[in-house]
C-alpha cells in the first residue's frame, strides 16, 4: 500500500462530471479521491521557494490527488473544485475575506464565508463531448470558431509564454491573444495555426472577440465563485465573484 493510500481520502464530484475526458482515463467517472491535508502539506504552504516561484498552490495540489492522475489532465473547473475541497478538508469551511463594494467602493474587513454553499455551475451534459472540441458562430464576422476548454498543462505554458513575452517586450502584455490561440483549434474548419495565428491578430474583431470569450467562460464546467453580498454601508445587494485572498490557505490562527 501507497504512503497516500494510508490517509483518509474524500471524494470530489468534479464540475466536468468527467464529460471532458477520454472514457480511459482515471477521472472519466467525474470524481475523484483527494486525501487531507498533512503537516507534509503545510511544508508545501510554507516554502519560500514555492511561494516565489508562484507554483504553491499546484505543488499542493499534486499531494492530495491520486498518483495515477496526472494534474497536466486537470481541466480548470476541476482544478478549482479540487482546491476548495482541500481547503475545506484543511482548514474547514469558514474563510474571511475583505471585500470591495462594487458599488461605493467601501471596503468590509474579514466577511466570513462558508464554502460549502460554493456549488458547480449548472451544465447540459449533452453539449459536452470527449474529443473536447466544440464551435461558436462570431456575431459580427459569421465566421465558425472549433475551441476546446484549457487544461492545467495549457495554463502552465500559457504563464511562461506571457512570462517570455514580458521579458522581450519591456512588461507589455499579450494575454487575450495568447490565450486566444491555445482554445482556438480551427477557423470555418482550418486548422493550420499559422492562418488561425494571423486570424486571432489582424481579424479578430473586439466585439467577437468578446463575444466568445464570455462564452467560453459560461459554458465551461467549472464551481461558481459566484456570492450575494450586501454592502453595510450603501445597503446595496450586489452578485459578485467570491474574492479569493493570499490567506485562502493561510487561514489565521
Amino acid at each position: 500500500m501507497s504512503d497516500q493510500a494510508k490517509f483518509p481520502h474524500e471524494v470530489v464530484d468534479l464540475p466536468s462530471k468527467g464529460l471532458l475526458y477520454p472514457k480511459d482515463h482515471p477521472l472519466s467517472d467525474g470524481k475523484i479521491a483527494i486525501k487531507y491535508m498533512t503537516a507534509r502539506e503545510e511544508d508545501i504552504l510554507t516554502s519560500t521557494n514555492l511561494i516565489q516561484k508562484g507554483v504553491v498552490i499546484d505543488e499542493l495540489l499534486k499531494s492530495v490527488i491520486p498518483k495515477e492522475v496526472k494534474y497536466d489532465d486537470l481541466f480548470l473547473g476541476d482544478k478549482n473544485a479540487i482546491m476548495v475541497a482541500t481547503r475545506i478538508l484543511g482548514y474547514g469551511k469558514d474563510y474571511k475575506a475583505d471585500v470591495t463594494c462594487p458599488v461605493c467602493s467601501s471596503v468590509e474587513k474579514e466577511v466570513q464565508f462558508d464554502l460549502t454553499t460554493l456549488e458547480d455551475k449548472e451544465i447540459d451534459e449533452k453539449k459536452y463531448n470527449r474529443k473536447n472540441e466544440y464551435t461558436f458562430k462570431l456575431p459580427v464576422a459569421k465566421r465558425e470558431i472549433t475551441y476546446r476548454y484549457l487544461t492545467q498543462k495549457d495554463e502552465a505554458a500559457i504563464s511562461l509564454e506571457l512570462e517570455r513575452i514580458a521579458r522581450v517586450s519591456k512588461g507589455k502584455t499579450s494575454e487575450i491573444t495568447t490565450r486566444l490561440r491555445y482554445q482556438i483549434v480551427a477557423i470555418d474548419g482550418d486548422d493550420n495555426r499559422e492562418n488561425i495565428t494571423k486570424f486571432i491578430n489582424n481579424e479578430f474583431f473586439a466585439q467577437d472577440s468578446r463575444a466568445f470569450r464570455t462564452h467560453y467562460v459560461d459554458s465551461m464546467p467549472d464551481l461558481s465563485f459566484d456570492i450575494d453580498y450586501v454592502c453595510p454601508v450603501c445597503t446595496t445587494q450586489t452578485e459578485m465573484t467570491l474574492p479569493i485572498q493570499t490567506n485562502f490557505f493561510w487561514p489565521s490562527r
